[in-house]
């Protein structure tokens, strides 16, 4: 039986620094999304949403534990009966900053949560927070999701690593900004394409302020791709809602049409890296 999913991601903009406006934010444009004539069965949420990158007040700001959001996200979820992916937030535990999705079921239980692996040191984020060292995988409804976070896009074997696990559908959080939108498109579609998944990325819209004053324009183009590479929903650079259903039967039917997962030489590419990762990264040019 084809198993139908109704997929929003919510673009927005994110106040900078401005925690308790941004959550009121949310649950306005959630409680929107559920009033809608096709009601989600998803809703998905851009990258630290509650501070945006506020880093240097972020120690002040950051949602401690992580309690404010997971009250939020499990009040909702139950409430509107609606799966909840909570985009990012900055939470702080003792001194470490993580950048952090939890997920929420229908019932309003917490039954995801995923730190940033790869933090963009462009930005500063290695400087003020802290890594995750865990994937991001969780069951929503019975299908099998997994998440990474903006810059985590730029790692192919991270999303492997899901795929392998049996991930169906990921969701792609972010703040990605001008002038990288080509970046964006084609890693997205890749990253459905290789791994025979569908990809839900939600990208905030608007600009804001670093702590060295430069002004970022974050471009928005949140997208729904399913696992052949198409794009079902899209959207440009004002705040929307971007939602596509999905048909989840379709991943396994793409996966056994062309089998890259039974393919794959594991052993081979374990001793290519081995004797890649022994030589001078100066000599591998």
């Amino acid at each position: 039986m084809e198993q139908l999913w109704n997929v929003c991601a919510i673009q927005m903009d994110v106040a900078i620094g401005e925690p308790d406006k941004n959550m009121e934010n949310v649950i306005q444009w959630i409680g929107k999304a559920m009033e809608r004539d096709s009601k989600p069965d998803v809703i998905v949420l851009p990258e630290m949403w509650n501070t945006g990158y506020a880093l240097e007040r972020i120690h002040e700001i950051a949602d401690v534990n992580g309690q404010q959001t997971k009250q939020m996200l499990t009040m909702l979820a139950a409430r509107y009966g609606v799966n909840i992916v909570g985009g990012s937030v900055s939470v702080r535990e003792g001194d470490q900053i993580y950048n952090r999705v939890y997920a929420a079921n229908r019932n309003g239980d917490i039954v995801g949560a995923y730190d940033k692996v790869h933090l963009f040191q462009l930005m500063d984020e290695h400087v003020y927070l802290s890594s995750g060292n865990a994937l991001g995988t969780f069951t929503l409804d019975g299908v099998k999701c997994g998440v990474i976070i903006c810059y985590d896009l730029r790692f192919p074997e991270w999303t492997r690593t899901m795929a392998l696990q049996g991930t169906e559908v990921l969701f792609v959080p972010a703040e990605w900004p001008h002038p990288r939108l080509h970046h964006w498109k084609t890693l997205l579609t890749a990253r459905a394409i290789e791994n025979q998944m569908y990809v839900v990325a939600c990208n905030r819209v608007g600009t804001s302020k670093g702590a060295s004053g430069q002004e970022t324009a974050f471009f928005g183009h949140s997208a729904i791709i399913d696992p052949w590479g198409d794009t079902l929903a899209s959207s440009g650079e004002q705040e929307a809602f971007v939602q596509a259903p999905i048909s989840l039967s379709l991943v396994q039917e793409v996966r056994g049409r062309i089998p890259v997962f039974a393919d794959r030489r594991e052993s081979l590419y374990q001793s290519a890296t081995a004797s890649y990762g022994s030589a001078p990264l100066l000599d591998r040019v």
